[in-house]
């Protein structure tokens, strides 16, 4: 059954102290993270040798939680009220993104990342309260900043039972390329390993489906990115990405294929999203290239 829990969003007055708050975290841009990624994406990545240019989206293998198990929550999260706010509301996604790509992350670099809440903001939706929390992130290695990232978190109120589903979105059946992604719990598994991510919703089933009320394991909002930046790469191989922006629509899940997909949008643009077994509309995206 869903979760009981309290989940009335109290005003951001509540958190205002957390606006501004700032984490500085160090790691070093493993070969072996890389790799393990690669093979995750089924694919090889030759060459990642000491200095050699990571893809995109790499950073998110490194400054990974290190909350001790004694500070994890019940739903695999780090419990609340450290760096990001203590918001009340049961379920926790990864809401969407914006980056920018000035150079290259390289293999062995000693990297750093710069954190800041830059705001705070509690709404109702169709489907319960919401309380959305932007975090703007700065990482950088000795040449200086190669990534500037906005990060949407978005929490939820847990599902009322009979309450209707916002109606899905249909999503564009024009594609130039797409690949099909069959997800499965291993390819999951190793995505929250590698990011060591203990969000339950990834791996536990009997947690997702009875605690959250979702029909499989859900499919990291994260891995849908880096997956639709993959098919760039497998299309345009050539070309760098300058500039990324996502937003997650619709959950996907383990137990049905979903299609990622793309198409010109312009001189040195690319429409991108990834499309449902039912032909909904699961993430929306763009990337400009150089």
């Amino acid at each position: 059954m869903p979760s009981s829990r309290a989940e009335s969003a109290p005003s951001t007055d509540a958190w205002k102290d957390w606006v501004g708050r700032t984490e500085q975290r160090t790691d070093m841009a493993s070969a072996a993270s890389a790799a393990a990624l690669a093979a995750t994406l089924d694919r090889e990545d030759p060459g990642l040798l000491p200095g050699s240019a990571l893809p995109p989206l790499r950073h998110w293998l490194y400054f990974t939680p290190r909350a001790r198990q004694s500070e994890i929550g019940d739903d695999g999260h780090e419990k609340r009220g450290g760096f990001l706010p203590p918001v009340p509301l049961p379920r926790r996604m990864w809401a969407g993104g914006s980056l920018q790509f000035d150079h290259p992350l390289r293999v062995d670099d000693e990297i750093t990342r710069a954190s800041r809440i830059v705001s705070i903001d509690a709404r109702k939706g169709r489907s319960g309260e919401l309380v959305f929390v932007k975090v703007l992130h700065r990482i950088a290695n000795a040449e200086g900043t190669a990534v500037t990232e906005e990060h949407d978190i978005v929490y939820r109120s847990a599902p009322v039972p009979g309450a209707p589903e916002p109606a899905p979105l249909a999503a564009p059946a024009d594609e130039a390329f797409s690949r099909e992604i069959r997800p499965d719990p291993v390819m999951l598994f190793r995505y929250s390993a590698l990011t060591f991510n203990g969000h339950r919703i990834h791996y536990d089933r009997d947690y997702v489906t009875r605690v959250e009320g979702y029909p499989g394991l859900v499919v990291h909002g994260p891995l849908i990115a880096t997956l639709l930046l993959d098919l760039v790469d497998r299309e345009r191989p050539d070309a760098r990405v300058h500039r990324f922006k996502f937003k997650a629509v619709r959950p996907l899940f383990d137990i049905h294929p979903f299609t990622v997909c793309g198409r010109p949008d312009g001189e040195g643009r690319l429409a991108l999203w990834a499309r449902d077994h039912q032909g909904y509309l699961a993430m929306q995206a763009e990337a400009e290239l150089l």
